[in-house]
């Protein structure tokens, strides 16, 4: 299986020295203290911040939530996988990014200058689906077919664990963005493919076979995110992690508390059934707390996989990079 070639190309990118993406220098936005404009990455479309902080920012809330630090504005900035957001880490072009445990992990473990902060999210689900008329019945069919995934992701370390679990080793794992999974299904390039939850709903819905589902299969590969700032900025800015996570409690709280409010929101992110996305977005999912137990123990699961599996270059713990006072 070609699947240590995927996430070791992730880890390279978090090399300190690789080219970025471009955009703003790296002092555009850190500075030295003083006010500043607080540079946003995170994984979606249209450079828009998701989650209860991005319910809280389309309500104009956020920044003056932040302002006693100094931020006078937010460049929310939206990447198609963790490895492209790894690359503007690298670059320095971000100060605090928010994506997918997987390869906030990885990169860490390469090498690359961040503290966590937080965990927005917990539990995130991820399905496996199989093409149509004479597909996969079972992740044990899997055995030399070929399968995507979006690499690096938390979908593909799902992936690789079920297929471990099952003993199952495919013909080849393919790269394949989520956005791109009906059209290569449809067209037999691949006879299955892991998708994060809103897909895997949707294409059910469309006559695709689920084969297999995190929760309800292998909950304990359910994915988590990650919430970390470069040890630059930290350097600098030391009251972002207080500051942060107090911004975080309170729009989680206040999403909770208006709910169909923030599934509207949820909806307006996505180009998505409003049903399905209000059925995959889920208020057990967003923790009350930057940290949780549970999103500990999913979290540090994960890392121990990576660590086994040695898509992890250099072995850290938890605690080693969770920023100082981040966690009681």
């Amino acid at each position: 299986m070609r699947l240590r070639t995927a996430l070791a190309a992730l880890a390279l990118l978090a090399v300190p020295g690789l080219a970025g993406c471009g955009g703003e220098p790296a002092t555009a936005a850190a500075g030295e203290g003083g006010r500043f404009t607080l540079r946003i990455g995170t994984i979606g479309t249209g450079n828009r911040l998701t989650g209860p902080t991005g319910w809280w920012h389309s309500k104009g809330k956020l920044v003056p939530a932040l302002s006693g630090i100094g931020v006078t504005d937010v460049k929310v900035v939206t990447f198609p996988n963790g490895p492209d957001l790894n690359q503007a880490l690298v670059a320095g072009e971000l100060d605090l990014a928010s994506y997918g445990d997987t390869p906030a992990l990885v990169a860490k473990g390469a090498g690359q200058p961040t503290k966590l902060i937080a965990q927005s999210v917990v539990n995130n689900d991820a399905g496996i689906l199989a093409k149509k008329n004479g597909g996969p019945a079972s992740v044990k069919d899997l055995q030399g077919k070929k399968v995507a995934v979006q690499t690096g992701s938390y979908i593909h370390r799902y992936l690789l664990g079920a297929l471990a679990d099952a003993g199952v080793k495919p013909a080849e794992i393919i790269h394949l963005y989520s956005t791109d999974t009906e059209a290569a299904l449809e067209r037999g390039d691949v006879d299955a493919a892991a998708v994060p939850a809103i897909n895997y709903e949707v294409l059910k819905a469309k006559g695709y076979p689920g084969i297999d589902q995190a929760s309800a299969d292998h909950p304990g590969y359910r994915g988590t995110s990650a919430t970390v700032v470069t040890d630059k900025f930290l350097a600098a800015h030391k009251d972002i992690v207080t500051a942060w996570q107090q911004v975080q409690r309170d729009a989680t709280k206040e999403a909770k508390a208006n709910w169909d409010d923030y599934l509207t929101f949820a909806v307006s992110l996505v180009q998505f059934p409003p049903d399905l996305v209000k059925k995959t977005t889920v208020k057990d999912q967003l923790p009350d707390e930057p940290f949780s137990d549970e999103g500990i123990k999913l979290l540090d699961g994960t890392r121990k996989f990576l660590v086994e599996n040695k898509f992890i270059k250099k072995e850290f713990t938890l605690d080693e990079w969770i920023a100082p006072g981040a966690r009681a």
